[in-house]
């Protein structure tokens, strides 16, 4: 079994923020495959099933994400191979995927709590450009909602991590996945 975790924040004030870009790609692709999720207190999240799989949206708050992915892992005794999380990046442009099988959090909170509670840090995982603002402290940007002119970006990056993710469930090979779309 797979898991596809998209990190975020619990909540209508975080619902639409770019800091909700992994709940946001997660309901589009439940959506797509007409799945609901459903809330499990068991896990601190929320569960859709998929064929092939588990969507997780934690509802822990994005810093301590860690623990309701162990909770699930733990469950349903999946390894971490299997693991493929959804997350925004500061550093890449608004819309620009990055995949990576293997490395740090890169200061990101959200994978921090993912890396203390499994036991290694080689998880798939798709960075979700959502640009940086110079202006703006970054914790008041992250919560920002995206600006209009972004839109186009934004859907396109969406639709392209829904065909990731199946490429992910039908047992792709991540290599062949990440030279694919990155």
């Amino acid at each position: 079994m797979k898991l596809i975790v998209g990190l975020g924040n619990p909540g209508r004030k975080y619902a639409k923020t770019r800091h909700n870009i992994g709940f946001l790609c997660l309901e589009a692709y439940a959506h797509e495959q007409n799945v609901t999720f459903k809330s499990k207190r068991k896990f601190s999240g929320e569960i859709a099933e998929v064929k092939g799989g588990l969507l997780l949206k934690p509802t822990t708050y994005m810093n301590l994400s860690g623990n309701s992915i162990q909770k699930v892992v733990n469950f349903y005794n999946i390894k971490p191979e299997d693991i493929m999380i959804i997350y925004d990046d500061l550093d890449l442009p608004t819309g620009k995927l990055r995949l990576r099988y293997k490395g740090g959090a890169g200061g990101h909170k959200g994978m921090l709590s993912t890396f203390s509670v499994l036991p290694t840090t080689e998880i798939k995982r798709i960075r979700f450009g959502i640009g940086r603002h110079d202006s703006l402290e970054v914790k008041d940007y992250v919560l920002s909602m995206f600006y209009k002119e972004e839109g186009d970006d934004v859907i396109k990056g969406i639709n392209t991590v829904k065909r990731i993710i199946d490429d992910f469930l039908s047992d792709t090979d991540f290599l062949t996945i990440m030279n694919t779309y990155n």
